[in-house]
């Protein structure tokens, strides 16, 4: 049989290890990106490691998400990064150059890399032929340090995409498809894969929209080939000599495959308050509009923008919407200005704010009270855009455009509106205005750490015996937003472990840290897909400050588990669902003979003390990841391996 996409790109970049299914391999990381809300952990890690070089042909620090600066804090943040990126000789991309994907995107990612990042929605540069996976701000350092990156290989999944789309459809309307079809844990363990005839008709970024969304099925990453649509993206791009082909063998094997008809697929919308809650607009009852929301890393490329411009012009956004877009980067605005799109916006009334992402994660335009808001995002978690009564739509850009018109969620083939016609520019805007590129002569860089910034937990060995409250029982699909909520209010201080755990499951309880505090620490109970959305490892390190020892649940997201392990914090899924409900808060619990037991990958036993019950555990990870919970955590782990090393020598 023949070889998947996937497979070949990790065969050319492989370390260690065996492709085969269920075991570990490393491969050698070609390019890290970070983002300022995670970036400021990762730095930190890097200099705990003792770092003085990097090993990635490349790394970018962008500061797109706490760029509301209101205080001190997030402006501290972005110091610190800037020396750190100094430092170690990483590329720094300041505040107002735009988001982190949209900007890799057009300016570094290559065909036939691996690119780690410390962001879910990472997996965008899939869209130009990339291996681009999401990963903890941890994982992002150790590839930083030494150039590799450890994964358990998954599953590859095979997505053919067949016949073209119709007018008024477009990526997004394809996205929230597949997450019709999939859910957001249908492609838990998988890499999603794209082919067919039907790709021929999608652009880059069109295909980046779609690999964006993958996050939200919980897909490890998703890919499309690199053939003619990607090296007409770099030559406009001014990067041709970055294109290499890549595309799987015809005879390639999968272990899951799914046929799409593009041409059956019309526009779409997730519902609030989750990226699979999806339905065609026109079967959406008549909904009032109050706030309108184009951008983010899944929909601000120069195509979305220049439609949604060619929609609005010589036109008047409805008097009771307001109307708010983010271009992905400066370059993207800058054009927009010199062609005359930008003018048509501001004509109809629409707000421009700066590059960044902005209102996707919390970070300002907050809906009204009550208020109902259509975003051309990837995320409407109750709560997320900062209101907690607010409903949030997930639509594509020439959905949000029109319904800004008409005051209410429209689907776009149904609105009377000529559909726009968008020519791409011979070349892209390429200015580097706000980058700052390493020196060849860093010398003894120092760190600027100001007073937000402090030092993050690190955990002590796994003890043999676990006894603990359990402190909280949640449901399913519990977001690292419910865990560790990051609005405009909280993301100043993802630099500040102590003063984040205020908020630490604010959104399912208040009291969670008080309860914490007064037992000592706990476990937690958790339901199917535990940890979804965010890559952000505050998720793990909060808990762990407030002395989580262990996570219990049905299933658990790929990212968050990962960070728990990393953390050192022991996530062990339930073997028989239905003992779920042998469990409620504050019951005491027991688990004895940890340590040989994830090492073995025996059943554990964790003994409800207080209702004399048992409920039957597994802890589903590699022998590394066991070594790693043993040691306490990734650095500790790190660090003993060294020791091995410098002993062995």
């Amino acid at each position: 049989m023949g070889k998947s996409l996937t497979y070949k790109i990790i065969e050319i970049n492989m370390v260690s290890g065996s492709a085969k299914q269920k075991e570990e391999l490393t491969v050698k990381v070609n390019q890290t990106l970070t983002q300022d809300s995670t970036g400021t952990m990762v730095y930190l890690k890097l200099e705990a490691m003792g770092v003085k070089n990097i090993k990635t042909d490349l790394s970018v620090a962008y500061i797109d998400h706490n760029t509301l600066q209101t205080g001190f804090e997030n402006a501290d943040d972005h110091a610190f990064i800037k020396s750190a990126a100094a430092k170690y000789g990483i590329i720094y991309s300041k505040p107002g150059n735009g988001i982190c994907h949209q900007l890799h995107l057009e300016r570094f990612g290559k065909p036939g890399d691996i690119l780690l990042g410390s962001d879910s929605h990472t997996p965008t540069g899939g869209g130009l032929g990339m291996l681009a996976i999401g990963a903890g701000g941890l994982d992002v350092a150790v590839a930083m340090a030494h150039g590799i990156y450890t994964l358990k290989i998954p599953k590859v999944m095979n997505i053919e995409l067949s016949g073209k789309l119709q007018p008024w459809v477009s990526a997004k309307d394809v996205a929230l498809h597949i997450l019709k079809l999939l859910t957001v844990k249908g492609g838990v363990g998988y890499i999603i894969e794209y082919s067919g005839e039907g790709i021929r008709n999608l652009s880059v970024t069109d295909r980046a929209t779609i690999t964006n969304m993958g996050a939200e099925v919980g897909a490890t990453t998703s890919i499309f080939p690199s053939d003619e649509a990607v090296r007409d993206f770099l030559v406009r791009q001014g990067r041709e000599e970055d294109y290499i082909p890549f595309e799987a063998d015809d005879d390639a094997e999968y272990d899951k495959k799914l046929t799409i008809d593009l041409g059956e697929i019309r526009p779409m919308a997730a519902k609030p308050h989750s990226p699979d809650n999806v339905d065609e607009v026109r079967n959406i009852k008549r909904v009032k509009v109050d706030q309108v929301a184009i951008g983010s890393c899944t929909n601000s490329s120069y195509t979305d923008l220049m439609k949604t411009a060619a929609i609005l012009k010589g036109k008047r956004v409805h008097p009771d919407v307001s109307l708010v877009i983010a271009p992905g980067s400066s370059n993207i605005l800058k054009m927009m200005a010199d062609n005359g799109a930008l003018g048509d916006l501001l004509a109809s009334g629409a707000r421009i704010i700066e590059p960044a992402c902005g209102p996707c994660i919390g970070m300002g335009q907050a809906p009204r009270s009550g208020g109902i808001s259509l975003r051309t995002f990837n995320r409407n978690f109750r709560g997320r855009c900062g209101t907690d009564t607010a409903e949030v739509y997930l639509v594509s850009p020439e959905t949000a455009a029109v319904s800004a018109l008409t005051g209410y969620l429209t689907s776009p083939d149904e609105a009377g509106v000529e559909k726009p016609v968008v020519e791409l520019p011979e070349k892209f805007a390429a200015y580097d205005g706000y980058f700052i590129f390493p020196s060849e002569k860093r010398g003894n860089t120092e760190l600027v750490m100001g007073p937000n910034i402090k030092p993050f937990p690190v955990n002590k060995p796994l003890p043999q015996k676990l006894e603990c409250k359990l402190l909280l029982k949640v449901g399913d699909n519990i977001t690292t937003d419910d865990i560790m909520p990051s609005n405009a209010r909280l993301l100043p201080y993802r630099s500040n472990i102590p003063e984040l755990s205020k908020y630490c499951f604010s959104t399912i309880t208040k009291d969670f840290r008080d309860r914490a505090q007064k037992h000592g620490g706990g476990f937690i109970l958790g339901g199917e897909n535990y940890g979804q959305g965010s890559s952000r490892e505050h998720a793990a390190l909060v808990p762990l400050y407030l002395g989580i020892k262990a996570i219990i649940a049905k299933s658990f997201a790929r990212i968050h588990k990962d960070n728990l392990i990393n953390s050192g914090i022991l996530p062990l899924v339930i073997v028989d669902k239905n003992q779920y409900e042998l469990f409620d808060e504050y019951d005491e619990i027991e688990i004895d003979n940890i340590a040989e037991s994830i090492k073995n990958g025996n059943i554990i036993k964790v003994l409800n003390k207080t209702k004399g019950s048992e409920i039957l555990c597994r802890f589903e990870g590699s022998e590394t990841d066991a070594e790693i919970l043993r040691a306490g955590g990734y650095l500790n782990y790190m660090k003993r391996m060294e020791k091995g090393a410098e002993g062995d020598a």
